[in-house]
C-alpha cells in the first residue's frame, strides 16, 4: 500500500467506497454515554449509509449488546476507556463476549461515579488488561484540547514512546475535532509507522460517516481488525462543520451535568501539570542564559 494515500483529507464516498471495500465509521457514541441517540436510530443511519459502525461508548458496553441483536448490520464491539489521567483509548474486540468478560473483570470495579468520569486505572495498566483479550487498541484524537488525548504534558516523551510501542496504532482523522489537531494527528500516525483509523467521534446521527476507516477485505470482524492491525487500512474524512459541532457539543454538556466534579478535577490535574512544565521550562532557560554569560 503506498503510505502517501493512507489518509485523505476530503469528504467520503460513501457509495463508491462501498463498492470494493469494507468501510467502517470506528468511533461512534450513543445515549449509553454521552451521544444524544438511541441504538435503534443509530442501527438505522448506518443501515441507509451502507456502512459498518463501531460504537465505542465512553466506559459503557450497553449500547454494543443492544446493536448485537442486529444481525444484518456490520459492526465491531469497541469501547472508549478513559484512564485516571483523564485520557482517552480506544479498544476493539474480536467477540461481543470477549468485551463483556473485559469490562466485568476489569473495568466495572474501577469505574467511578458516573461513564464520563475517569476510571481508577493509569493508561499502561489499560492497555496492559486490554491485550489479554484479542484486541485492536487505538489511541483516539492523539492531538486535540488539553488532556483527552495522548499527546499532552502528563505523558513525557519517554512514557509516550513506551505506550506507543505496545498499542497497535492511532486515530488519524476524528471528524470531531479541529483540522490542526487532525493534521498533527495524521503526521504522528504516519511517522509512528503504525495503524491508523478515522471515525465521527460521532454523537449524533447526522455525524455518522464524516470520517471513516476502509479496507479491502470482507466485512466482517475479524477480517476487518485484522486488516486494520496488520496496517492495512485507509482513513478518509473532514471534520463536522463547526454549527453542528457547537450544537451538538451544547446538547452533550446538558445531558452530563453529574460529570461535572469529575471534569473540574481533571482540569485541575491537567493545569497543575502545565505549571510545572512551564515553571521547569522557564528554570532551564534560566540555567541557559547563566552558562552562557560564563
Amino acid at each position: 500500500m503506498n503510505d502517501t494515500h493512507r489518509i485523505q483529507f476530503e469528504k467520503p464516498d460513501l457509495a463508491l467506497l462501498t463498492r470494493r471495500f469494507s468501510v467502517v465509521d470506528m468511533h461512534f457514541h450513543s445515549h449509553y454515554s454521552d451521544g444524544l441517540n438511541s441504538i435503534p436510530k443509530i442501527a438505522d443511519r448506518a443501515r441507509r449509509l451502507g456502512i459498518g459502525l463501531a460504537l465505542t461508548d465512553h466506559n459503557a458496553i450497553g449500547g454494543v449488546l443492544e446493536l448485537e441483536r442486529y444481525e444484518d448490520l456490520f459492526t465491531i464491539p469497541g469501547i472508549e476507556l478513559t484512564s485516571k489521567e483523564g485520557t482517552h483509548l480506544l479498544v476493539y474486540f474480536y467477540a461481543v463476549n470477549r468485551l463483556r468478560q473485559f469490562y466485568d473483570q476489569e473495568i466495572r470495579p474501577a469505574m467511578g461515579s458516573g461513564v464520563m468520569s475517569s476510571l481508577a486505572l493509569p493508561m499502561e495498566e489499560l492497555v496492559h488488561r486490554a491485550r489479554d483479550y484479542e484486541t485492536v487498541i487505538i489511541f483516539p484524537h492523539p492531538f486535540c484540547a488539553a488532556y483527552t488525548g495522548i499527546c499532552n504534558l502528563q505523558f513525557p516523551p519517554e512514557r509516550l514512546e513506551a505506550l506507543c510501542d505496545v498499542v497497535d496504532g492511532v486515530e488519524a482523522i476524528n471528524a470531531g475535532n479541529i483540522a490542526k489537531w487532525n493534521l498533527k494527528s495524521a503526521v504522528f500516525g504516519f511517522n509512528l509507522a503504525k495503524s491508523v483509523t478515522g471515525g465521527s467521534d460521532g454523537h449524533a446521527i447526522n455525524h455518522m460517516g464524516k470520517a471513516i476507516t476502509y479496507a479491502d477485505c470482507q466485512p466482517n470482524r475479524r477480517a476487518f481488525l485484522n486488516a486494520v492491525r496488520d496496517g492495512q487500512s485507509r482513513v478518509i474524512g473532514k471534520e463536522i462543520d463547526l454549527f453542528r459541532r457547537v450544537t451538538s457539543n451544547g446538547l452533550r454538556l446538558r445531558n452530563n451535568l453529574n460529570n461535572y466534579p469529575d471534569l473540574i478535577e481533571k482540569n485541575i490535574k491537567y493545569s497543575y501539570a502545565l505549571f510545572n512544565s512551564k515553571s521547569q521550562s522557564i528554570k532551564d532557560s534560566v540555567k541557559r542564559r547563566i552558562a552562557a554569560m560564563r
